[in-house]
Parts: C-alpha cells; sequence; structure tokens
C-alpha cells in the first residue's frame, strides 16, 4: 500500500460538481492498493500517519502529529500510485488492486484511520471521476510504502 501525504491548509474532492469531502488543516491522503495488501499494512500505515510529525511547534519546528493539532485527512483512491512506467509510454497498472481486492480494504482503512485519529475522516469515492482541491502548506509531501518498513 502506498499513501502519498500532503499536508494541507484546505483540500476538497468533488464528484460531478459537488463537493464530497473537504477538510481545513490537516492532511490529504492519496493511497494505493496492491493485491498483497492487508490488514497489517492498514494498521501500519494508519499509526505512522496519525503520528507523524508534519506540524510546526511554537519554534517553527515540524515537531507535532495530526493528533496533536487536531488536525484533518481527506482520503482518496487512487490506484495510478502502482502504475510501472519500466516500458513505452502508455503506464501499466497490473499491481493496482482489482476493485473487489481494493474496495474493502479502502474502507478498512477508512474506519482504521477513523479509530486511530478518533474522529471521522472526509473521503472521495473509490472508482469516480474525482475533481481534488489542495492548497498544499510548506509545501510538504510524503511518500510511504507499506512494504519498505524496515
Amino acid at each position: 500500500m502506498i499513501v502519498v501525504i500532503q499536508k494541507s491548509l484546505e483540500a476538497s474532492v468533488q464528484i460531478e460538481g459537488n463537493i464530497k469531502g473537504q477538510i481545513g488543516n490537516g492532511l490529504m491522503i492519496l493511497v494505493g492498493i496492491e493485491n498483497e495488501d492487508g490488514q497489517e499494512d492498514i494498521e501500519w500505515l494508519s499509526r505512522k500517519i496519525v503520528n507523524m510529525r508534519l506540524f510546526e511547534d511554537e519554534e517553527g519546528v515540524m515537531n507535532k502529529s495530526l493528533l496533536d493539532v487536531d488536525g484533518e485527512i481527506l482520503l482518496i483512491s487512487q490506484f495510478t500510485l502502482h502504475a510501472s512506467t519500466k516500458k513505452g509510454n502508455r503506464p501499466s497498472y497490473i499491481k493496482a488492486a482489482k476493485p473487489d481486492v481494493a474496495i474493502p480494504l479502502y474502507e478498512k482503512m477508512i474506519a482504521q484511520l477513523e479509530g486511530d485519529l478518533g474522529k471521522p475522516i472526509a473521503t472521495g469515492e473509490f472508482g469516480a471521476d474525482m475533481k481534488v482541491s489542495l492548497i498544499n502548506d510548506g509545501p510538504v509531501t510524503i511518500i510511504v510504502d507499506s512494504k519498505n518498513r524496515q
């Protein structure tokens, strides 16, 4: 499971012109799911996300977590994070999990993040054509792959 974490001042996702989810101060997260992903990946990533120190303390040092600043999360499914670009000019998405595998894992990721954060999170809609807006604070963008834990 790969996530792209972007620190945001505000972020939102629209589907067919309607806002599906939006946040203020917090993290906008793109998540890519592959067939080998499971509950262990979800739990590890969720703990990493809510505890990662990306927010400034009183001295301006990134020393506070999402929990410390009572921040919000916008989680967007993004199968293209698993694109292979080794051959040719058309990316291959063969590593990305099909919906019958990915949707239940995406829903478990939502539940895990809500439990670890202690409040509901905003989301997109799996498989929908989404328009995502973001004011990236910093900018701070971190990529984390649950397969690279060690």
